[in-house]
Parts: structure tokens; C-alpha cells; sequence
């Protein structure tokens, strides 16, 4: 085998053998939870924020406001069911909080 060859096939081969490695060593699904003892950083960047209870329901979720707009923070009772909000109106630029009954519809904040 010349030294040309040499340096065609080695780097191939051992392309081949990281590759098949990296395979058995690197799960490729996605892992549902991380447990972290704490979690510490000087800046976190994110789109969203949900919160969920240990049964899915959603009891804070902080984002953008829907169809336009700042940002917003909804908190939430057990059921799901809207409590209060903060944020922006989508409508315009003005900050407003929002109070809601039993029934997650809109009431005066007290």
C-alpha cells in the first residue's frame, strides 16, 4: 500500500469506527427530565416558560402575548383555570393586570 493510499484509507477507517461508536455511546432520543441538584446561571434565554403540575396541567406560563405584543405572565389555580395575569394588551403598548373569577373570566381585581 503506497503512502497516498495510506492517507486515503486510515482517516476513512477511522471515520467509520468513531461514527459506529459514537452510536452505541450517544443515545439519540431525547432525554424527558435532567435532574439537576442546582441549577445556577448568570443569564438564561428563553422563549417560554411553563410550569406544569405532576399531572400536565399548566399552573404558570410566562411568554409572549398571543397574536402580538410583550410579554406576559399567567398564573393559574390546580384546574387550569385562569387566576390572574400580567402583561401587555396585545392591542397596544400599555402594561395591565387582569384578575379573573372561578370561572377564569375576566373580574375586577380587588
Amino acid at each position: 500500500m503506497t503512502s497516498r493510499e495510506r492517507w486515503t484509507i486510515y482517516p476513512l477507517l477511522f471515520l467509520a469506527l468513531g461514527l459506529a461508536v459514537r452510536a452505541v455511546a450517544v443515545p439519540e432520543e431525547r432525554l424527558a427530565a435532567a435532574k439537576v441538584g442546582d441549577l445556577e446561571a448568570a443569564r438564561l434565554t428563553c422563549r417560554e416558560i411553563v410550569l406544569e403540575a405532576e399531572n400536565g396541567t399548566v399552573l404558570i406560563h410566562m411568554g409572549r402575548v398571543i397574536g402580538a405584543g410583550g410579554g406576559r405572565i399567567e398564573i393559574k389555580d390546580e384546574r387550569g383555570v385562569d387566576s390572574i395575569a400580567i402583561g401587555t394588551r396585545p392591542q397596544n403598548r400599555s402594561g395591565a393586570v387582569e384578575c379573573y373569577d372561578a370561572d377564569g373570566k375576566p373580574a375586577h381585581c380587588d
